[in-house]
């Protein structure tokens, strides 16, 4: 079953580490909790007409924790990121 590569790449991670890598050619994404390397390299060729040199997966486990002002207590989304590595000299804009 194919999927929508919109699917697969849910948003790019703006994050300051985010930030970091871009600088040294590794964009970071949020992708679906079931999507492999090969969809994921896949969706990039796709969305972004770049062929990534490598892609590494993590994923990010859900955490306990307090909401302010009141005593509850609630779970983080949970889910996967993919750090995406390009060529010297390829480069996504995301904006």
């Amino acid at each position: 079953m194919h999927k929508h590569p919109s699917h697969i790449l849910l948003s790019p991670r703006i994050t300051e580490k985010a930030a970091y890598l871009s600088e040294k050619g590794c964009w970071v994404f949020n992708v679906a909790p079931d999507a492999g390397k090969r969809e994921i390299v896949d969706a990039v060729r796709l969305l972004y007409k770049v062929n990534p040199r490598k892609v590494t997966v993590a994923r990010l486990p859900r955490k306990v924790v307090s909401t302010r002002g009141s005593a509850r207590k609630g779970t983080t989304g949970g889910g996967k990121k993919a750090y995406v590595y390009l060529k010297q000299g390829d480069s996504i804009e995301l904006a």
